[in-house]
C-alpha cells in the first residue's frame, strides 16, 4: 500500500511540474513576444525596416559608463511606454561602446566602422533614419521621459 501511495504521489508530482513549466515557459514566450527588438547592426535593420515600411532608430550608447547614455535608457527607451511604441513603429538598433562589458573585436570593429561613417563625436547619439537607412536626423537625449520623446521623434519624421 505504502509503495503504490508513494507512486501515486510521484506521478502528482512529476505532472504538477510539467504543468507549472508549461506555464513557465508560456509566460517567458508572451513576455519574449512583447519585448522590443534592439538589432546591432545598422544594414540587418535597414532590411527588415524595408519589409515593415518602418524608420530606423540607432543609438551610439556608452552603456556602462556614459551617464547621458544611461539616463536615456531608465528614462526613455528602457519604459514601457516608448517600447509600446516602438514595437509598432519603430526598427531599433544599439550600437554600445562601453568600457566594463566585453565585447568581441567583431562588434567593436563593427561598431567603431559605424561611429566613423555617421560622425558621432558624443555619447548618447541618435540617429533617426528612414526605412532606406537615409539620415533624417541626429539627435540625443531629450528631457521629459517616453512621451516627450516620441513626440521629438514624430515631429523629426513629420508624424502627426
Amino acid at each position: 500500500m505504502k509503495k503504490l501511495s508513494f507512486i501515486i504521489l510521484a506521478v502528482f508530482i512529476l505532472f504538477g511540474c510539467a504543468n507549472k513549466n508549461e506555464a513557465n515557459n508560456k509566460k517567458k514566450n508572451t513576455k519574449k513576444e512583447q519585448e522590443v527588438v534592439w538589432y546591432h547592426n545598422i544594414e540587418k535593420a535597414v532590411e527588415v525596416a524595408k519589409k515593415e515600411n518602418k524608420p530606423v532608430l540607432v543609438q551610439f550608447s556608452g552603456s556602462d559608463w556614459c551617464k547621458w547614455c544611461i539616463k536615456l535608457n531608465n528614462e526613455v527607451f528602457h519604459t514601457k511606454e516608448f517600447s509600446d511604441y516602438a514595437k509598432d513603429n519603430l526598427i531599433l538598433v544599439n550600437l554600445d561602446f562601453p568600457q566594463y562589458t566585453p565585447q568581441s573585436d567583431e562588434v567593436k570593429n563593427y561598431n567603431r566602422t559605424q561611429l566613423y561613417k555617421y560622425g558621432v563625436r558624443g555619447f548618447p547619439t541618435v540617429l533617426l533614419l528612414d526605412k532606406n537607412g537615409n539620415l533624417v536626423k541626429v539627435t540625443g537625449y531629450q528631457p521629459g521621459g517616453p512621451l516627450a520623446y516620441i513626440k521629438h521623434i514624430k515631429e523629426a519624421y513629420g508624424i502627426k
